[in-house]
């Protein structure tokens, strides 16, 4: 049932507004305050689906509830009020965030059409919030350690910027979770998130997988296809193992970095991308410059922030936390009972050489849910966590 809050001092001109919107559906529930001190008090105490505020009030005037209900519930919609002489007010509220202003006396179907017009983007909103937190689960950082915290505050800082960043680290230790939540804490989060494996693309197919081809460009162009960089254009690329980009490849990415352009296989047409680029390899890429694989000028580049991912034989205070984390997740995949990891097996998982990293060690995890005992022993770890 939406929740709908009318603030205006004048009860003749409440009135109307009520009587519009109950009339218009018996699902709308109307709350009223008289000014703007009263609004804000109610939105701190209850959630609304949508508010209709006037710009001239007593005490606090609309534009100060805007900015206050902004900061403190900025998810609600907010349609503002505006007097025959607050136009130029009114309109100056939509550049602090309000959804649309409409005049007094209000008019019947303007008023409804934004009413359903605010509450269907507040619907959205909320979908879209709940969406982003259940995506975020899906590639959550789990640990505690010291280079964990690191690598967390890191991307509290990077992500919100438009700075370029090389995750660089062991194959398995989570380089792609630190790009995902790069994206998703930036201001791009709306915008697609495009994952390319360089590794897995065949060197003479990389270009045309990351900047498309035109038909008859080579001979299985049989059609025009955009590529990657188009793909992720107002989102983020992140280049997996770039370090196996061949030079190429690195020179016209080199360009599309620099110019922002991008040109299709076979084609000499710019096309224009906003592209925010991640990128992580598990090289040493100074020595790969060194021996003439890796171009410096685009390790530059991509290098503005670097951010190391430890191999897991450098964070072993993780792995309870880490065990615990990918017991639940694999108990729910399988359906199974939750199971225990007994105190000693835990001790003997920290002990362990986990050269696969994470990777490996979701694998372990596995194995021993689906093999070992009711509660996880020591002698179930001996016995199937071997290499």
């Amino acid at each position: 049932m939406p929740r709908i809050l009318i603030i205006e001092d004048e009860a003749a001109i409440r009135r109307v507004l009520v009587k519009i919107l109950t009339e218009e559906s018996d699902t709308y529930e109307v709350t009223e305050a008289e000014d703007g001190l009263a609004g804000i008090e109610l939105v701190k105490k209850e959630d609304f689906d949508l508010m209709l505020c006037d710009i001239k009030m007593p005490k606090m005037d609309g534009v100060e509830v805007l900015e206050a209900v902004k900061k403190i519930k900025p998810e609600i919609p907010i349609v503002m009020i505006s007097g025959h002489g607050d136009l130029d007010t009114a309109v100056n509220t939509m550049r602090l965030g309000a959804f649309d202003y409409i005049s007094k006396p209000p008019d019947l179907n303007r008023l409804l059409n934004t009413v359903r017009i605010a509450l269907d983007r507040k619907e959205l909103v909320v979908e879209n919030t709940r969406l982003k937190k259940k995506v975020s689960k899906n590639y959550e950082m789990i640990g505690e350690s010291k280079a964990i915290a690191h690598i967390k505050e890191m991307i509290e800082k990077v992500a919100p910027t438009e700075a370029r960043v090389l995750i660089t680290g062991p194959n398995g230790t989570g380089k792609e979770l630190v790009a995902h939540w790069l994206h998703q804490k930036s201001d791009r989060s709306n915008g697609t998130m495009i994952e390319v494996n360089c590794a897995a693309i065949p060197s003479e197919l990389i270009e045309s997988e990351l900047f498309g081809h035109v038909k008859g460009a080579f001979t299985s162009a049989n059609k025009d296809r955009a590529g990657k960089f188009e793909a992720a254009n107002g989102g983020t690329i992140f280049l997996d193992e770039v370090g196996d980009m061949s030079l190429s490849a690195q020179a016209k990415v080199l360009r599309a970095l620099q110019e922002n352009k991008v040109q299709r296989v076979g084609s000499d047409r710019d096309i224009k991308v906003d592209v925010r680029v991640v990128a992580a390899t598990n090289k040493d890429l100074k020595q790969e410059i060194e021996e003439g694989r890796f171009r410096e000028d685009l390790y530059h580049r991509l290098a503005v922030i670097l951010i190391k991912v430890p191999a897991l034989n450098e964070r072993r205070e993780d792995i309870p936390l880490l065990v615990d984390y990918f017991t639940k997740k694999i108990t729910e995949e399988h359906g199974t009972a939750a199971k225990k990891f007994s105190s000693k097996a835990l001790h003997l998982l920290q002990e362990y050489d986990w050269t696969g990293n994470i990777r490996e060690l979701r694998n372990v995890v596995e194995r021993l849910i689906i093999l070992g005992g009711n509660e996880v022993s020591e002698e179930d770890v001996k016995l199937f966590a071997t290499k």
